[in-house]
C-alpha cells in the first residue's frame, strides 16, 4: 500500500510516522527545501508545542459542537505519549510546553530523523500541482500513483514557510465545504485617531474587554503592544480570533482597555485623593504617554488635584483609565497572522478518522481543518491530535 501525504509540516510529519509499518510506503511531497519549517517560526523559534490547560473554550469553530471529537483526554494522552516515546524532555513555565533545549529545531529535528529511521520517503521541493482520483488512486502530477493520500498542506498564512493555502483548492475541486478562512491570531487595526502616533510603542499589562455590537463578549489579560495601527499583543491576539468573525459578519467590534487591571475602583480613588496633582498621581501608576493622552481625550488639566474635578470629570477620567475605547476597523492580513480562522467544515469528515466522508482513502489535517485554538501551543496540539488520528486509522489499513 502506497500512501501519500502533501505536506511536511507538523501534521504530515506526524501523520507519516504513526501510518508507517514495515508493510507500506508512506511519501512526504515537502514543496520547501526541507521539512518543518514553519515548526522553526512557532513560539518565537521556541516551540510552544503544548499547553497544562486544555479545555474546550481554548478552541473555536464553526462547528463548535464537534470539537470535543478532536479535543478529549483521550487525543491529550495519545500526544503527550507521543512525545515522550519521541525523546523529547519538555520545559514547562506558566502552563506553556516547550522542548527543555529552548529550541524549535528540537522538534522539528526530531520528527524528520523519526521518519527517516522508519524509512519513510521525503521528496523536498516537490510542487503538487494537480491531484487526479482514478480507479481509487490518487494520480499526483501525472506522475505518482497513492493509495491513500493525505492533505497537510498548512493554511493561508506566512506564506514565507510555503503555506499559502492550496491545500483548500485541492477540497473545493473535491466537492469539499470550506468555510471561508480568515486572519486570526493577528494584530487588529483601529480607527484612525489622533494619539496613535503618541501611543507607538508602548507595552503595558491591560485588561481587554471584546465588545461585539455594543455587548460585551469576551475578556482578555496580558501585555499590549501599543501601535501607529492599533493594537497588538499575545492578548489581542486571542481576541482577533472571534473579532475578525465578527467583521465578516458585519458586526461593530471594539475593544475596551482597562489600563489598570490590578487596581481596584476603591484604590484607584484613594490614590486620586491624594494631595498632589493628577499629573503626579498617575504618572506613578501607568505610562506618563498614556498620561497625557487620558488628559487630552478628557480634557481634563492634569495640573488639577482631583478633589478639584467635577463629578463629570472624575467620572470622565475613570472610564478612561478603565474602559478606553477603540473601534476595530479590520485585521492584519494573513502574512501578519499565526494562523487561519475557517477551513474545512467538521461535517465533511470522520472525526475520528480524519478521513473524508466525500473521498473514499483521502484524509485532513492539521491547519486545513475549521478548527482553530488561542495562543499558546493549542493550534499545534490540533495538528499533533488530527495527524495521529489519521496515522492510526491509516496504519489500521495496512494491518
Amino acid at each position: 500500500m502506497k500512501i501519500g501525504i502533501i505536506g511536511g509540516g507538523a501534521s504530515g510529519l506526524v501523520t507519516a510516522i504513526k501510518s508507517k509499518t514495515n508493510n507500506n510506503e508512506v511519501t512526504i511531497l515537502e514543496r520547501n527545501s526541507s521539512c518543518g519549517k514553519k515548526i522553526l517560526v512557532t513560539g518565537n523559534g521556541r516551540c510552544n508545542y503544548w499547553n497544562d490547560n486544555q479545555e474546550i473554550y481554548n478552541y473555536d469553530s464553526n462547528n463548535n459542537e464537534l470539537i470535543e471529537k478532536i479535543i478529549n483526554k483521550e487525543t491529550e494522552k495519545e500526544v503527550l505519549d507521543f512525545f515522550n516515546e519521541l525523546g523529547i524532555v519538555p520545559k514547562i513555565k506558566n502552563g506553556y510546553w516547550y522542548p527543555s533545549t529552548n529550541q524549535a529545531m528540537t522538534i522539528k529535528d526530531a520528527l524528520v530523523d523519526e521518519c527517516i529511521s522508519k524509512g519513510i520517503i521525503i521528496k523536498n521541493n516537490y510542487l503538487v500541482e494537480k491531484i487526479e482520483k482514478k480507479q481509487n488512486k490518487f494520480i499526483v502530477n501525472n506522475e505518482l500513483e497513492f493509495d491513500i493520500l493525505v492533505l497537510s498542506t498548512g493554511s493561508n498564512t506566512q506564506k514565507v514557510t510555503g503555506s499559502d493555502g492550496m491545500g483548500y483548492n485541492f477540497l473545493k475541486e473535491m466537492n469539499h465545504n470550506i468555510i471561508k478562512p480568515l486572519p486570526a491570531l493577528v494584530q487588529l487595526n483601529t480607527k484612525k485617531y489622533n494619539f496613535l502616533n503618541k501611543w507607538k510603542g508602548i507595552r503595558t499589562d491591560v485588561e481587554l474587554t471584546q465588545i461585539e455590537n455594543g455587548n460585551e463578549v469576551r475578556k482578555e489579560v496580558g501585555e499590549i503592544q501599543l501601535t501607529d495601527y492599533g493594537i497588538s499583543g499575545i492578548c489581542v491576539f486571542n481576541l482577533s480570533l472571534y473579532i475578525t468573525k465578527g467583521l465578516e459578519d458585519n458586526k461593530k467590534e471594539a475593544v475596551e482597555i482597562n489600563f489598570i487591571p490590578n487596581i481596584s475602583k476603591e484604590n484607584i480613588n484613594l490614590l486620586l485623593n491624594k494631595d498632589r496633582s493628577i499629573n503626579r498621581v498617575l504618572d506613578n501608576i501607568i505610562n506618563k504617554k498614556i498620561v497625557e493622552i487620558l488628559l487630552e481625550e478628557s480634557k481634563i488639566d492634569g495640573n488639577k488635584k482631583y478633589l478639584e474635578l467635577s463629578i463629570q470629570e472624575k467620572e470622565k477620567l475613570l472610564e478612561l483609565l478603565t474602559k478606553f475605547k477603540v473601534e476595530i476597523i479590520s485585521t492584519k492580513s494573513f502574512d501578519s497572522s499565526q494562523v487561519s480562522r475557517g477551513g474545512l467544515s467538521l461535517k465533511d469528515i470522520n472525526l475520528d478518522t480524519m478521513e473524508s466522508k466525500i473521498i473514499n482513502n483521502l484524509y485532513i489535517t492539521g491547519e486545513l481543518l475549521d478548527i482553530t485554538g488561542i495562543c499558546g501551543g493549542y493550534n499545534l496540539g490540533i495538528c499533533w491530535r488530527s495527524a495521529i488520528k489519521a496515522g492510526n486509522s491509516i496504519r489500521g489499513k495496512n494491518d
